[in-house]
């Protein structure tokens, strides 16, 4: 659905939040601890003391409902079998996700891993250019050279910071989303850097979280495994129609934090910002999914 990162989604056994979508740093595997009782090369302690206490390690995730994808994947089949016409179905996909696939909004928001960095990037780096002016801003990532130039030049110079790896499918979503973001931007008459408002910087960030919520969606529910419609236009109405429901939902997420926030946010709370902005878009989706699936 708009994202070269669609792959068949995840087997049914695969954690609701994958212990490495949280943590950022992708460092080796704690060693395993000795066995009790043991010391080193399984030899038992030479003096008879206790052997040393086995290190830390990271709790291993529960196994998820191996069927928890099957709602959301076959009602969004129904809507995409109907052209766009089955909201209802829609809907269901939609709410079934957030509520039974991700486990409810919280761990949605979770599973949006790099996507929620770069979204704290992005904002971070569009609150400075609104406070300081593009040039600092981008002076302070040394970038000063592409100060002047037009907004998707330097959005695309800004890309292997605020989207840096992409070897995983979440480093692709969020670069992805990033892409997609900058090629819209002049269909929604954002031009000019330099002159951007408030609502215009909303905006910007709400296109790239729909992009990235869109995408983990899609990714998750397995698009390769939902049947499209042939019809090219029908196609389109499908995707555009599950673009602008995830939209609402963002747009609605970000009106309300801005209403409880500073004007403008200090750096260190730009990421818990983002943070509640994506797990109130997907509290909102299961919502406005419920209501539409009544209809």
């Amino acid at each position: 659905m708009g994202t070269s990162t669609a792959y068949g989604g995840p087997g049914g056994g695969t954690p609701l939040v994958p212990s490495w979508l949280g943590g950022g740093d992708d460092g080796d595997a704690p060693p395993n601890p000795a066995s009790p009782g043991v010391g080193p090369d399984d030899q038992p302690p030479a003096d008879g003391a206790a052997p040393p206490a086995p290190p830390n390690r990271p709790p291993i995730p529960k196994t998820a409902d191996p069927q928890r994808f099957s709602g959301a994947r076959n009602s969004f089949t129904r809507f995409a079998s109907s052209g766009g016409s089955d909201r209802a179905s829609l809907g269901r996909a939609v709410s079934k996700y957030v509520s039974t696939s991700a486990g409810g909004a919280r761990q949605a928001a979770q599973r949006m891993g790099a996507s929620r960095g770069s979204g704290a990037r992005f904002f971070g780096f569009l609150a400075d250019a609104q406070a300081r002016g593009v040039r600092e801003a981008l002076r302070a990532l040394d970038l000063e050279s592409l100060a002047g130039r037009p907004i998707a030049e330097i959005f695309v110079g800004l890309a292997d910071y605020i989207c840096p790896g992409a070897g995983t499918v979440d480093e692709g979503i969020a670069r992805e989303a990033y892409i997609e973001t900058i090629v819209e931007l002049a269909s929604e008459g954002l031009t000019d850097l330099t002159t951007f408002t408030s609502d215009q910087m909303q905006t910007v960030f709400e296109l790239y979280a729909t992009h990235a919520i869109e995408a983990r969606i899609c990714n998750d529910i397995g698009t390769k495994a939902v049947t499209m419609p042939t019809d090219v236009q029908a196609a389109h109405r499908v995707e555009q129609q599950l673009r602008d429901f995830i939209r609402g939902g963002v747009s609605d997420a970000l009106t309300r934090a801005r209403s409880g926030t500073p004007n403008h946010l200090m750096p260190e709370q730009i990421q818990a910002f983002v943070d509640a902005v994506y797990e109130s878009a997907f509290a909102i989706l299961q919502t406005l999914g419920d209501a539409e699936a009544d209809q």
